[in-house]
């Protein structure tokens, strides 16, 4: 993996990180627009795709979602 590559994953890790610790209960539609202003925030690109996959991540765990996994299946 390039370190641009790690630097991103960590960005966006952060990012879902940080909606999930305060998105528990909240909409998917909710937590899709956070994931896609926290990735805007820290200059990372989302697809809808991803941003999809992750929101249905962090809906469905309730708890520590790893941002790597969920875009990685």
């Amino acid at each position: 993996m390039s370190e641009n590559s790690t630097e991103k994953h960590e960005a966006v890790q952060a990012v879902v990180d940080r909606v999930s610790s305060w998105q528990d209960g909240a909409t998917e539609g909710t937590v899709a627009s956070e994931l896609r202003k926290g990735a805007t925030e820290v200059g990372v690109e989302l697809t809808e795709d991803e941003i999809e996959k992750l929101a249905d991540a962090i809906e469905s765990q309730h708890g520590a979602v790893s941002a790597a996994d969920v875009l990685s299946s």
